[in-house]
């Protein structure tokens, strides 16, 4: 059942952002690899600056069609996922990525496709 439609999407962005640049601070991330904190506050700019120009009714400048968005949004959490492989992320630092990585995967996945639709 995928009822995840482009507006709720687009109005989950910016908290999301927001959250990836603030929670590895109030979660004291970078325990294992200062990596694990710096991975995320990036990704948290990335998202920002990618959610101010995608083509939704929340983005500012609307130049990055909205599939790309999706597809950097499954991108990242992807590299979310494996990060802690990767970068050998230990305890709340590799917890914090998979959770994350997990929960962008549900999102994209849930997505409804709207062809008539906003």
């Amino acid at each position: 059942m995928k009822f995840i439609t482009k507006r709720i999407h687009a109005f989950l962005d910016y908290p999301v952002a927001v959250a990836l640049i603030a929670l590895p601070f109030l979660l004291s991330l970078g325990s294992s690899n200062a990596l694990a904190l710096q991975l995320s506050v990036a990704t948290g700019i990335a998202a920002l600056i990618l959610t101010l120009l995608t083509d939704h009714h929340l983005g500012v400048f609307r130049v990055i069609p909205y599939k790309y968005h999706l597809i950097v949004d499954f991108l990242v959490a992807i590299v979310f996922i494996t990060a802690p492989f990767i970068f050998s992320f230990e305890g709340i630092d590799a917890y914090y990525y998979w959770i994350n990585g997990i929960a962008v995967i549900t999102v994209v996945s849930l997505h409804k496709p709207e062809y008539f639709t906003d």
